[in-house]
C-alpha cells in the first residue's frame, strides 16, 4: 500500500508539472504572444500592421471553436494522449515557421518576412493551442477530486509564467539584449513543445486506473461514482438548463482575460508609445508574480468552500483589471498600475484553475468531457472576437468602449453564476 501510494505521489507530481506547462503554452501562444509580436513587428517600423497580425488568430479562434468539441470529442474517444501528440507536434512546427517568416521591424519589417507563413504558423499554433487546455485539464481531473483545485491551481501557475516571460520580460529581453529579435524566443518554445511530448508519451496515463490507482491515492473507487460511464450526447446536454448556465459563467473568463491581455502593448503604446509600455510591464510583471500566490489562494478556497463562491470571486475581481485601464492615463500612473496589477494577480491566477474546477463541480469526473467539450466551446465564440475588438477599437480611439463592453459581459456572467447557487457538488462524497 505503502509503494501504491509513493508511486501515486511520484505520478502526481509529473503530472502537475506538465500542466503547469500545458497552461504556459496555452495562456502564452493563444493570446499573450501578441505582445510580443506587436512590439516588434510595427506599421511604423516598416512591418504588417497590428490588424494584419492579429488576422490569423482572429480566423484562428473562430476555427478553434469547433476544433475545441472535436478535440474534447476524440479524447473522449480515444484518450487525452492519442490525441494530444500530433497537435503539440504541430504547434512546435508553427513557432519555427513564426521564426522563420520574420518581417520583424529590425530587420526591414515586410522586406524581411514572408506573411503566408506567418499567416499559416500563427493560424495553426492557435487551432492547437486548446489541446493544451483541455488535455491538462482533463488529466487533473481523472487523477483529483478531493485535491482538484489544489493541483490545478499549482498547474495554472504556468499561464502565470507566460505573463512573466512572454508579456513582461522577453520584451524587455528583446529589445536590448537580442536588437529587437524574438526568433531566439519561438526556437526555445519549439525545443519546450518537444520535450513535452517526451513526458506525455514516457511518464503519464490517462487516468489512474490505467496505472492500477484511484483519485487522490485513495484505496478504493469514487464514492459518487457508479460504473456507468458513458459520455453524455450532446443532445442531450444541449437540454440541460445547469448545462446553459454554467456555459455563460464560463464566457467572462474566456473573453474578459484574453481581451485584456492580447491587447495591452496597444493599449498602453496607444496612451503613450513604447516607452509607456515598456515602464508597464514591470506593474504587469508584478501582477503576474503574484498571481501565483492568487492561484494557489484559489485553489485552497475552490477545495474548501466550493467552486461556486470561489467562482464568484473571480468574476468580481475581473472588474478591477478593466476599471484601472479605463481610467488609465497617458502617462505613467503608479496608482493605477498597481491597481491593475492587482487586477491581473487575481485574473491570471484563478481563472485557469476555475475553468476545469467549475466544470467538474457541475458534471463530476466522469463527464467532465462531456460538457466541456461543449461549454468550452461555445464560450469560446465571443472570445473569438476580443482581440480583434479590443484593438480596432482602441486604435481608433475608443478605448473606454472596449473596457465597457467587458464590464456589461463580466456583470452576464455574474449573473447566471448567481442563479446556480443551491446547485450541489457532483462529487460531493468524496470530499469528505
Amino acid at each position: 500500500m505503502k509503494s501504491k501510494k509513493k508511486n501515486f505521489t511520484i505520478v502526481a507530481a509529473i503530472l502537475v508539472v506538465f500542466d503547469l506547462l500545458c497552461m504556459f503554452m496555452y495562456a502564452g501562444m493563444q493570446v499573450e504572444q501578441m505582445n510580443i509580436i506587436q512590439t516588434f513587428i510595427t506599421e511604423e517600423g516598416g512591418g504588417w500592421s497590428a490588424n494584419l497580425t492579429m488576422l490569423p488568430l482572429t480566423i484562428g479562434n473562430l476555427a478553434a471553436i469547433v476544433l475545441t468539441m472535436v478535440y474534447g470529442t476524440l479524447m473522449i474517444k480515444f484518450g487525452v494522449k492519442k490525441i494530444m501528440i500530433p497537435f503539440m507536434v504541430l504547434t512546435g512546427l508553427g513557432c519555427i515557421g513564426i521564426a522563420l517568416a520574420n518581417g520583424l521591424d529590425c530587420f526591414g519589417g515586410t522586406k524581411a518576412g514572408n506573411f503566408p507563413l506567418f499567416f499559416i504558423s500563427l493560424f495553426v499554433i492557435r487551432c492547437c493551442c486548446p489541446i493544451f487546455q483541455m488535455g491538462g485539464a482533463m488529466l487533473i481531473t481523472n487523477w483529483f477530486i478531493k485535491l482538484r483545485g489544489r493541483m490545478a491551481s499549482i498547474g495554472s501557475i504556468g499561464a502565470t509564467i507566460f505573463t512573466i516571460v512572454g508579456t513582461s520580460l522577453m520584451p524587455n529581453v528583446i529589445s536590448k539584449s537580442w536588437n529587437g529579435d524574438y526568433r531566439p524566443f519561438y526556437y526555445g518554445i519549439a525545443v519546450l513543445t518537444l520535450i513535452m511530448i517526451l513526458v506525455l508519451v514516457f511518464l503519464l496515463k490517462d487516468v489512474p486506473e490505467d496505472a492500477g490507482m484511484y483519485p487522490d491515492g485513495m484505496d478504493h473507487a469514487p464514492l459518487s461514482e457508479t460504473s456507468d460511464s458513458t459520455p453524455i450526447k450532446a443532445s442531450v446536454m444541449l437540454r440541460d438548463k445547469k448545462f446553459w448556465q454554467l456555459t455563460i459563467v464560463m464566457i467572462a473568463p474566456q473573453f474578459v482575460v484574453p481581451a485584456i491581455m492580447s491587447s495591452m502593448a496597444i493599449s498602453f503604446m496607444t496612451r503613450g508609445g513604447q516607452e509607456l509600455w515598456l515602464a508597464a510591464t514591470v506593474f504587469v510583471s508584478a501582477g503576474a508574480i503574484a498571481g501565483i500566490p492568487c492561484s494557489l489562494a484559489y485553489g485552497w478556497l475552490n477545495d474548501k468552500i466550493g467552486s461556486l463562491k470561489t467562482e464568484m470571486l473571480l468574476i468580481l475581481s475581473m472588474l478591477i483589471p478593466t476599471l484601472s485601464l479605463i481610467f488609465m492615463p497617458a502617462r505613467k500612473s503608479v496608482i493605477l498600475l498597481i491597481i491593475m496589477a492587482f487586477g491581473l494577480a487575481n485574473i491570471l491566477g484563478a481563472a485557469p484553475v476555475m475553468g476545469p474546477c467549475f466544470i467538474a463541480y457541475v458534471y463530476g469526473r466522469k463527464q467532465y468531457q462531456s460538457a466541456n467539450r461543449i461549454a468550452f466551446a461555445l464560450s469560446l465564440i465571443p472570445g473569438a472576437f476580443s482581440g480583434i475588438m479590443m484593438t480596432s477599437l482602441i486604435q481608433s480611439g475608443h478605448t473606454k468602449i472596449a473596457y465597457l463592453i467587458l464590464i456589461i459581459i463580466i456583470a452576464i456572467s455574474f449573473t447566471s453564476l448567481m442563479t446556480m447557487r443551491k446547485l450541489p457538488d457532483a462529487n460531493a462524497a468524496d470530499r469528505t
